[in-house]
């Protein structure tokens, strides 16, 4: 009966070990990564110092490198300041498109603004837009003092 108890010990203690092991054995999980499919030409743009008041705007060339046409879903920006325009269109297979990203000069100071591109369902890109708005002058050009002195 000892001898009966002992095996039946050893057989659970080997059952338990098996499953753990078996637990521990990672199997490959088939994952389908999304190739990027969407390229940038150029994923940050610098305005440099521009006029406060002046909006102004540039255009992000972006290509489709898969195989099945592209749909832009939206393209949404951190602020109002910034507007971003694209097309509703598909974009080919190989072909390429444009976002055209306006920024507002209302505010004084330096900026830095993002623009998310959705895409693909669930994927998405972001395009960086920076500068710095400077104060611009009154008039157009500096009064002149004496022009009442050449008037008489």
């Amino acid at each position: 009966m000892l001898i009966s108890f002992i095996v039946l010990a050893v057989a659970i203690c080997k059952a338990q070990s098996g499953q753990a092991n078996a637990a521990n054995i990672k199997t490959p999980v088939a994952t389908t990564a999304k190739e990027d499919v969407l390229i940038l030409k150029e994923s940050a743009h610098n305005f440099g110092k521009i006029p406060q008041g002046r909006p102004t705007t540039y255009i992000f060339e972006i290509s489709n490198m898969g195989k099945e046409p592209l749909r832009l879903e939206n393209v949404q920006a951190s602020c109002g300041c910034t507007t971003p325009e694209w097309s509703k269109e598909p974009i080919s297979p190989g072909a390429t498109a444009n976002i055209k990203v306006g920024y507002n000069a209302y505010a004084e100071g330096v900026f830095n603004k993002v623009v998310t591109i959705f895409y693909n369902g669930n994927q998405t890109k972001t395009l960086t837009i920076t500068g710095e708005v400077y104060k611009s002058p009154a008039s157009s050009a500096p009064e002149n003092a004496s022009i009442q002195f050449l008037k008489q």
